[in-house]
């Protein structure tokens, strides 16, 4: 079994995964270590635990949002010309945004 250091808010961890997957694990880390440097740029430094677990929510309605678009175009056939499958793309995004900011507002509350 391989391992791999990953860098997440300036910590280094080192995870074990399966061989020849060391560069899809880094590539993941970094997807998460840049979902919390947008955090922390809003809100601060409110510790690794609450970062975390708000970087996985985002992560989790980002996810959950791209399986309603591909749910949407399959109901349609797969055949929605591609400007409307963009433009569902972007609504999706542009509402993420905005859950984004509503999260890093509750927390400064917080």
């Amino acid at each position: 079994m391989a391992q791999v250091e990953i860098n997440i808010n300036g910590k280094n961890y080192r995870i074990a995964c399966e061989d020849g997957q060391e560069s899809r694990i880094a590539s993941l880390a970094s997807m998460v270590d840049s979902h919390i440097k947008d955090l922390v740029e809003q809100i601060g430094q409110i510790g690794d635990t609450r970062l975390l677990v708000m970087a996985s929510l985002l992560i989790a309605d980002e996810l959950v949002d791209l399986r309603e678009i591909e749910g949407e175009v399959a109901a349609e056939g797969g055949g929605a010309p591609l400007g409307e499958s963009e433009e569902k793309i972007a609504a999706a995004l542009d509402a993420m945004a905005g859950r984004i900011e509503s999260i890093a507002d509750q927390l400064e509350r917080a």
